[in-house]
């Protein structure tokens, strides 16, 4: 591969020798790539990436351009994320959909979370190491076209969590002072607040995230005692619980949703430290990912729960009119006009959560290949917001419904995925391996990546494990059905993993042998 050309050069043809020579240079200088390819529009661009707008999209970040050392934002970025207003509604609906007692509620939430946490930590090793965005990592176990399906799965969930993300925020503003502010309207005001740090950044998202936390975690100590003094009744739950085969059930399905929570964030994890030093140790990222998820996720998911089992009629009529953003609403009622404002920064909590939903769409429509990659991020990070805010808008009265399912198949893809990646990285990709680590030049090269064969089939195998192992309120599976009472049990994640987990290495194998990539 030839030196990156001079983009300052008269004749640019002769100095783009090759595609790759492009995505050499665009490593290097991604601000003076975007800018050649827009002709007019080129000094407009050039001014806005001056002003601090970030020019990189998927594009891999050289070694020597690794400007950050701070590996503590793996923790504070992740702990702002999810000590949020809508972590909360996770853990209303252990008791709200499933009928789980506390005791129960909890152990789901701090089981099924630690596996997910675990999965998605992991995920996040592969930044720093690679430089590379997490749906362009995949190209090296699925090839180019199933790191595209992935690209493409990833935008529907970023996407899904946006709108359940704008429509709580937009909800609990519209609570504040009902029948003042339209649910419409608090919408779209969450919306463009997510917009503008995720417009200018990857450096503004880190800025954000690295303080948001301190705010939100006095709010959930709030909530934890204004909740405690409204009388919390660990054993109001016990009545209505199911026994046997359907307790277990229940606690399968409620627990997919924990798992999907953590999860979730896997398909993003390495979109935020992939500026960092390629030797920070894998394990110093990993545990301070895996806190990071763990104890704000668990603790405010447990704040849900329990939140659920205040008897006071007051505060189940706030439910029942007002899903969670009403008993919230409730719940900071006795602080009169302070209440009001907490309510406020609650709502307003939603942007840190939100965010890497925005900035991280905007990546995997740039992961879907060339043509898009060549259009500036920031774009693609305002069509998502589009998308999202309208999406809201219109699913704005099915809130629990539209989050219990989305949740749920989101954590069947996310298992398969992180299986893949993972038997990829240790098996085939370890140091005495067959394929001996990443050629990692070879990021946007299909030629020198795998064919994906195999990882589309062990995709294929698991997408199967989750349709016979699912149970929602559309479709329960055949093992579904077994494994639970009346409605069946959710194994849809459990088998999506095992399928995959089973048939990929052989798969690879074969691959490796026959094609030699």
């Amino acid at each position: 591969m030839s030196a990156p050309p001079d983009y300052y050069t008269e004749d640019k043809e002769k100095a783009l020798s090759s595609v790759e020579d492009e995505v050499v240079y665009a490593e290097v200088a991604p601000d003076r790539v975007i800018a050649s390819r827009f002709g007019t529009l080129g000094p407009l661009l050039s001014r806005l990436f001056a002003s601090g707008v970030e020019a990189r999209g998927v594009e891999r970040v050289p070694e020597n351009q690794r400007e950050s050392k701070n590996a503590w934002n793996n923790l504070l970025m992740w702990w702002s994320v999810n000590t949020v207003l809508t972590t909360i509604p996770v853990g209303v609906l252990a008791q709200s959909i499933y009928t789980l007692s506390f005791g129960n509620a909890v152990a789901t939430i701090l089981c099924f979370g630690a596996l997910g946490g675990v999965a998605t930590a992991f995920i996040a090793t592969l930044g720093p190491i690679t430089g590379l965005r997490t749906m362009i990592i995949t190209r090296f176990s699925s090839g180019y076209c199933g790191g595209t399906i992935y690209s493409v799965l990833n935008i529907l969930t970023q996407l899904g969590f946006s709108t359940t993300a704008v429509i709580l925020g937009g909800q609990t503003l519209a609570n504040i002072n009902p029948g003042t502010l339209p649910l419409v309207v608090g919408i779209v005001i969450i919306g463009v607040c997510c917009l503008i740090p995720c417009f200018i950044g990857y450096n503004m998202v880190h800025v954000y995230e690295r303080y948001a936390w301190m705010v939100t975690s006095v709010i959930m100590l709030f909530l934890w005692g204004l909740g405690g003094k409204a009388g919390y009744d660990i054993n109001a739950q016990k009545p209505f619980e199911d026994t046997g085969r359907a307790l277990s059930a229940d606690i399968l399905s409620f627990g997919g949703i924990v798992f999907g929570s953590f999860s979730g964030w896997a398909p993003v994890a390495a979109d935020y430290n992939c500026r960092l030093p390629a030797d920070t140790p894998a394990m110093r990222v990993f545990l301070l990912t895996f806190f990071g998820l763990f104890i704000p996720i668990c603790f405010v998911e447990i704040l849900g729960a329990a939140l659920m089992t205040i008897t006071d009629p007051a505060y189940i009529n706030a439910f029942a009119d007002g899903s969670t953003g009403g008993l919230i609403a409730q719940v900071l009622s006795p602080w009169g006009h302070f209440g009001q404002f907490i309510l406020v920064l609650l709502a307003l909590s939603v942007i840190a959560n939100n965010i890497p939903n925005t900035y991280s769409t905007g990546l995997s429509i740039q992961a879907l290949g060339r043509p898009f990659a060549i259009i500036p991020r920031f774009f693609w990070v305002f069509i998502a917001f589009v998308v999202y805010t309208v999406a809201g808008v219109a699913g704005r009265e099915h809130f629990s419904v539209i989050l219990s399912n989305f949740l749920s198949i989101l954590s069947y893809w996310t298992a398969f995925f992180i299986v893949i990646v993972a038997e990829e990285h240790f098996i085939f990709r370890r140091k005495n391996g067959p394929l001996g680590g990443y050629n990692l030049d070879a990021y946007d090269t299909p030629s020198k990546l795998p064919l994906g064969i195999a990882g589309i089939l062990a995709m294929c195998f698991g997408i199967a494990g989750a349709v016979v192992g699912m149970s929602e309120v559309w479709y329960t599976g055949p093992l579904g059905k077994m494994a639970g009472a009346a409605y069946g049990a959710d194994l849809g994640f459990e088998l999506a993993a095992a399928f995959s987990a089973v048939t990929y290495p052989p798969l690879r194998a074969l691959e490796i042998k026959l094609i030699g990539r």
